[in-house]
C-alpha cells in the first residue's frame, strides 16, 4: 500500500510498518502475484509481492548468509544443492561461492521474478544465474518435488510466508518429498517466519518435520525488514552430529573456503542454534 511517499507493509492484522519511498520502479500483476519494487532512501530498492516485503538492498546479506552458509559449512562435502523458491538470486549466489558445489538446481514458480530482480536486484545474483553449474526450473515447487527423483545433500526452501503460492510449501506432504530427495546425511532448511509474529509456523512446522526426521529444529537470525525480532529458520537432518560440530571445526571449514562475509562467522554460525525459550515453548505445543 503506498500512502503520499510512504509504503505500508501490513503482514499482520493488528501490525503494520511503514518506510519512505523516492520512487515506484516498477509493478506488475503476474499469474501467480503482485510484484513491487521500489527506491527508498534509506533501505535502497525493497521488492514486496502482494504487499509483503521480501527483499532489500540494505539487509538481505544477513538473510542469505545465514539460510546458505549454516547448512553448507555444517555439511562436510556439499556437492549438490536445490533451492527452492528464491528468485532474487541471493541464496544462488551464495550457494555458488562454495567452490566444492558441482551443481545447483533452483525451481522458482515465477521466471517474472527472476527477470525483474536481474534488472533491479543485480547484486543479489551477481551474475550467478549465468553459472553453469546452476539449472532453473520455472515451477511450481510442490509439483517439482513431488516428481524429483534427483538426490541432493542440501535442500533451502526460500519460500515466501504460507500464504498464497507460498502456502503449499509448508505441508507434511511437501516436506516428506524433500526428504526422499536427501542423499544420507543431507540437510533441508526453510524460512519459516518471524515466531514472535507468526508462532503457529513454528509449531506446526515442528511438528511435521519432527516425525519426518531424527532432528527437527530450528536456528535463528535477527533480518531488520522482516519486524518483530529473530526469524527462524527450520532445519532438519537424520544426522544428529552435525549440529554438535565446535566452532573450531566451522572455522577449519570457513578458511578452506576462501571468501568473505559480511554477517555470517563460524562463532554465529554456532550460536545461531541457541533458541530464545519462547521459541522452545512453540515447539511443545
Amino acid at each position: 500500500m503506498c500512502d503520499n511517499k510512504f509504503v505500508r507493509e501490513r503482514l499482520y492484522e493488528d501490525y503494520a510498518q511503514s518506510f519512505t519511498v523516492s520512487d515506484l520502479l516498477f509493478e506488475v500483476k503476474t499469474e501467480h502475484q503482485h510484484l513491487e519494487i521500489f527506491e527508498t532512501p534509506f533501505l535502497g530498492r525493497v521488492m514486496l509481492l502482494d504487499g509483503v516485503v521480501q527483499t532489500t538492498e540494505k539487509d538481505e546479506f544477513i538473510y542469505h548468509e545465514m539460510m546458505v552458509h549454516v547448512p553448507m559449512f555444517t555439511h562436510p562435502n556439499p556437492k549438490r544443492v536445490l533451492i527452492i523458491g528464491g528468485g532474487d538470486g541471493g541464496i544462488l549466489r551464495e550457494v555458488l561461492r562454495h567452490e566444492g558445489v558441482e551443481h545447483v538446481t533452483q525451481v522458482e514458480i515465477d521466471q517474472s521474478v527472476i527477470d525483474m530482480c536481474k534488472e533491479y536486484f543485480p547484486k543479489h545474483s551477481d551474475g550467478a544465474y549465468d553459472n553453469p553449474k546452476a539449472t532453473i526450473v520455472i515451477a511450481d515447487g510442490k509439483d517439482f518435488m513431488a516428481s524429483c527423483t534427483d538426490k541432493f545433500d542440501v535442500i533451502i526452501s526460500d519460500s515466501t510466508d504460507p500464504i498464497g503460492p507460498g502456502e503449499v510449501l509448508f505441508t507434511s506432504d511437501f516436506y516428506a518429498d524433500e526428504k526422499k530427495c536427501l542423499n544420507e546425511g543431507g540437510i533441508m532448511v526453510a524460512q519459516n517466519g518471524v515466531p514472535f509474529m507468526q508462532g503457529d509456523e513454528v509449531t506446526n512446522t515442528y511438528q511435521r518435520l519432527s516425525k519426518l526426521y531424527n532432528e527437527a529444529s530450528f536456528y535463528i537470525m535477527p533480518v531488520p525488514t522482516y519486524a518483530g525480532g529473530f526469524m527462524t529458520l527450520a532445519w532438519a537432518t537424520d544426522d544428529e552430529s552435525l549440529r554438535q560440530q565446535s566452532v573450531e571445526q566451522i572455522q577449519a571449514r570457513y578458511d578452506s573456503a576462501g571468501f568473505a562475509t559480511r554477517y555470517y562467522n563460524p562463532e554465529v554460525h554456532v550460536a545461531s542454534y541457541a533458541l530464545p525459550n519462547y521459541i522452545r515453548v512453540l515447539m511443545t505445543k
